[in-house]
């Protein structure tokens, strides 16, 4: 079972990884 720190270590990396192609999205765009 993964601990809570875990599971908000990979709940902060999915996030970022969101953000990164949220930009790149809006960088091909432009």
């Amino acid at each position: 079972m993964a601990s809570m720190r875990d599971i908000k270590r990979r709940k902060t990396s999915i996030q970022g990884t969101q953000q990164i192609t949220k930009a790149m999205k809006l960088v091909s765009t432009v």
